[in-house]
């Protein structure tokens, strides 16, 4: 099944692959246990409490940010999809705890936690993540840039110094528009967000938060709070019974959570950000100095097609790509695939 870049993926979906994983949902905010409730482990409660960090930037303006997996690994900066937000990265929780990885995932402007900003553009994203670097002691870190997040990714490798990055990596993300993308499969949904950000942005605005809205409704009906405790039940038994923390209405938040972390703040930052990737992104690819950048791309990708990314690898010096027969979606199966490759990049 194809899934669409500004549809939400199907709770089953996601409660399958949390299940495979062996994970279990959180909300953003921590809560006293009660005393019928079983006792975090000191790490399912450090977790939790890193959920929703924030820090000041010199602007004024509040940078959000989450941290998963090994505080005490080699940082990953993780730049997240497009509309998402820091939440995102959840699923690499465990995945990044084995390998020894500090996972510290950011909310964009008007995303999550961070404040939206109407005159940012994408060379913007550098100065920031240095700032964030520098407050948090990071002297070199890696970047991986997922979906809407990979043209962040690169203006990193752009503008920041090759001293500071270990490594970079693209995940499925998005391509540049020009003349030659309307005739190369795009769909039409996407073809709509380009025209609404672009020339209607007010009427996006009302669309999406109508609709951000609607779906906020419809996961409170109790019917479809049934069908959500169901599956988020039948994933839970995947797991062992101690590690079974959390009661029904939190996981059910912390799903909520999950699908709508980005329009916490509205839907401004959402239209803004469709025009940035939907324009040119500031910068030349054959103007990218950074040695070593590894981009990973379904073939069957109709939200970026695969042609057009081909063809920025092409035009990107000292840059591969590695292709799997998947859609944009299909490519979460190769999260660990990816981690192990940018791991190797940062230890050369």
């Amino acid at each position: 099944m194809r899934s669409s870049g500004t549809r939400f993926p199907l709770v089953k979906d996601v409660c399958n692959i949390l299940s495979k994983r062996k994970l279990q949902f959180r909300t953003c905010q921590t809560r006293a246990p009660t005393k019928s409730a079983p006792a975090r482990s000191p790490r399912s409660t450090a977790m939790a409490q890193s959920d929703s960090q924030t820090l000041v930037l010199p602007n004024s303006r509040t940078l959000g940010y989450a941290e998963y997996g090994n505080p005490n690994g080699k940082p990953l900066l993780y730049f997240h999809g497009f509309p998402s937000s820091r939440l995102e990265a959840y699923a690499l929780d465990s995945i990044a705890f084995r390998r020894d990885i500090r996972l510290l995932a950011l909310d964009r402007p008007g995303f999550g936690l961070s404040t939206h900003d109407q005159r940012r553009h994408i060379n913007d994203w550098p100065t920031n993540i240095q700032t964030f670097a520098s407050k948090l002691g990071l002297s070199r870190f890696a970047v991986l840039g997922v979906s809407g997040g990979g043209p962040y990714a690169l203006a990193c490798a752009r503008q920041l110094p090759s001293e500071m990055l270990s490594a970079v990596g693209v995940l499925a993300g998005a391509a540049v528009w020009d003349r030659g993308i309307w005739t190369k499969g795009v769909p039409w949904y996407a073809r709509l967000t380009y025209l609404a950000a672009n020339y209607w942005p007010s009427g996006l605005r009302i669309v999406s938060a109508a609709l951000v809205g609607t779906l906020r409704w419809i996961m409170t009906m109790r019917f479809v709070e049934k069908k959500i405790d169901a599956l988020l039940e039948a994933a839970t038994k995947a797991k062992l019974a101690k590690e079974k923390e959390r009661g029904e209405l939190q996981r059910r938040e912390g799903l909520m959570g999950l699908f709508l972390g980005g329009f916490a703040q509205g839907t401004s930052g959402f239209v803004h950000e469709a025009r940035l990737l939907t324009r040119d992104w500031g910068f030349r690819f054959e103007d990218i100095t950074y040695d070593g950048i590894q981009v990973w791309h379904g073939s069957r990708d109709v939200n970026a097609p695969v042609e057009r990314v081909r063809d920025m690898v092409e035009r990107i010096p000292h840059c591969t790509l590695k292709e799997f027969d998947e859609n944009h979606f299909g490519m979460g199966k190769h999260l660990e695939e990816v981690l192990d490759e940018l791991i190797v990049a940062a230890n050369k």
